[in-house]
């Protein structure tokens, strides 16, 4: 998320735009917190989808078929907010506007659902990973082992976590984990290590952790100047940080809060002393500050204020920013993502990169080293953002579906929903499954694969491999990926040599040096919702 302009502050005396009322969320305030707490787009706490969420509806393994590698781009989790105006940024003006209010006006009182405004007290920072982020980390790497560990290294019955040593008690080659040097990002790494490696919870307690690291090696890659870094691409796509190629999202922002925020606003200016006026940004922060207390202290007196209706407004505005800043609404959105697209083609096909026409640091892919091609698993972490570009960038056209910029409240079934995207720890998996046979018979419901063999799987017999990816638990239709490549399975599966083909000309597509180099003008209003299909060209 970026720099963004201070949003233009509106009083209540905005009026309204009228729902179309082809959707019918409660327009009751609402203290369910399960609920609320899903309509927070990226930042929404981390919850699996249903396998069968993205449409793919066959979502076991076929007989004869398992996991053969796979590749976890891994979202940090649960942070502060961040100094980006329409982030914490405006949270923190809401907070020192009540401080200075309440601080010169004893006598002044906020009543009724906003009383303890009175007495409030702003505790977060900026940036930094939380404890409860530390926590759903953990959880993620705990989760990874179960699914993946477990299977790709074949492990012993009551096995709680990798073992860095052969079944013959030789140590095995140290792995490598990727992340940017963002102490978000790094600490994310750390703790979902914890819980893939398992040193917190060994059958003989160590509490130094002294074995802790020396199973894996990790490369940090800088954050945060011009340099190549495919987990955070914006640093060297310059546009990304123009106006208003860079900020098509955020601006979006603005001429939606009128929509769904204004009632809310004239609601909470009931509740307020006399001479203190709420601003649509106001209403807005404490929407935000819901979401930030909650992620930090598990709690916040903001969170029962809204309606229903007003959450999915909340949510939409986040879809919003996403989609046209990172995703096939931005001109850059394509070009973010090719770098790690790449990355991960390279060690499909075992294949180094030694030159890089994008984001990619060839220094770090060009050697066994820093970006080896025989690991069962490979481990990157990185931001929300990155997530929503590589799908961009490799054409799964199932999220090329632009939320709404006047439907309030927005339509429910729509494609692009950030919740189920990129919410903290949220994480996209690649699969390289392994089958006997050429085209398997696809399987309806889950099955829990309690060891490789189970289901008549045998390496020495899986000659044909396929691509699944998960998003969040729920199977992705690569059947949607353009060009028809993997058309023709039900089950989210796509042969190796198709996926390859289908990304042959992702880079092309991109059209990477104009879009994030070029000197150019948008053909198109930054607020006009013009899907630009990720790219720009001459």
């Amino acid at each position: 998320m970026k720099f963004l302009l201070p949003i233009i502050v509106s009083t209540i005396s905005v009026s309204a735009t009228p729902s179309n009322g082809r959707w019918n969320p409660s327009s009751r305030l609402t203290s369910d917190l399960a609920y609320i707490s899903r309509h927070w787009g990226q930042i929404s706490p981390y919850a699996d989808n249903a396998e069968d969420f993205f449409g793919v509806d066959e979502v076991g393994l076929p007989d004869g078929c398992q996991i053969e590698q796979a590749h976890i781009l891994q979202r940090h989790a649960n942070r502060f907010p961040t100094a980006l105006f329409d982030d914490g940024l405006n949270d923190e003006n809401f907070a020192q506007k009540i401080n200075n209010w309440t601080s010169v006006n004893s006598t002044k009182y906020f009543t009724g659902p906003l009383k303890f405004l009175n007495s409030y007290q702003y505790l977060m920072g900026e940036s930094y990973l939380t404890g409860l982020g530390a926590n759903a980390e953990f959880a993620s790497g705990i989760a990874f082992w179960n699914r993946y560990g477990r299977i790709l290294y074949n492990s012993s019955l009551g096995q709680l976590a990798y073992n860095a040593s052969f079944p013959n008690g030789t140590a095995r080659p140290k792995l490598v984990l990727r992340t940017t040097g963002q102490s978000r990002i790094w600490n994310s790494q750390i703790n979902w290590a914890l819980g893939f490696f398992g040193t917190s919870f060994q059958v003989d307690p160590d509490p130094t952790l002294a074995n802790f690291t020396s199973t894996y090696d990790v490369v940090v890659i800088p954050e945060g100047g011009t340099e190549n870094n495919t987990l955070a691409s914006y640093d060297s796509c310059f546009n990304d940080n123009n106006v208003p190629e860079g900020q098509l999202g955020d601006l979006d922002i603005l001429t939606y809060l009128p929509k769904y925020l204004t009632k809310a606003t004239r609601r909470m200016q009931k509740y307020a002393p006399h001479g203190f006026t709420f601003t649509l940004n106001d209403t807005y922060a404490m929407q935000s500050i819901c979401a930030y207390e909650t992620n930090y202290i598990g709690a916040s007196d903001f969170c029962t204020l809204f309606t229903e209706q007003e959450w999915t407004g909340f949510e939409n505005t986040l879809d919003m920013e996403y989609y046209y800043d990172y995703g096939y609404g931005n001109p850059t959105g394509r070009a973010q993502g090719i770098g790690y697209l790449q990355e991960l083609m390279a060690r499909l096909t075992k294949q180094y990169i030694s030159a890089s026409n994008s984001s990619v640091n060839s220094t770090i892919t060009n050697n066994p080293k820093d970006f080896p091609l025989d690991q069962k698993f490979y481990a990157d972490f990185s931001h929300d953002d990155i997530i929503v570009s590589v799908l961009t960038a490799a054409s799964v056209d199932y999220f090329r579906d632009p939320p709404s910029l006047t439907d309030f409240p927005p339509n429910p079934d729509r494609h692009f929903i950030l919740s189920h995207i990129t919410p903290f720890a949220g994480r996209l998996i690649t699969e390289v499954i392994g089958c006997a046979d050429a085209d398997p018979v696809a399987v309806k419901r889950h099955r829990t694969q309690y060891s490789p063999t189970q289901y008549g799987y045998d390496s020495n017999n899986a000659p044909h491999k396929f691509i699944r990816m998960r998003l969040n638990n729920g199977v992705l239709p690569l059947s949607s990926i353009r060009g028809g490549k993997c058309k023709g399975r039900t089950d989210g599966m796509c042969k190796m040599e198709n996926f390859l083909e289908s990304q042959k000309r992702s880079y092309e597509k991109s059209n990477y040096d104009y879009a994030c180099f070029g000197n150019y003008s948008l053909p198109f209003g930054p607020t006009s919702g013009h899907d630009y299909d990720g790219t720009i060209f001459e």
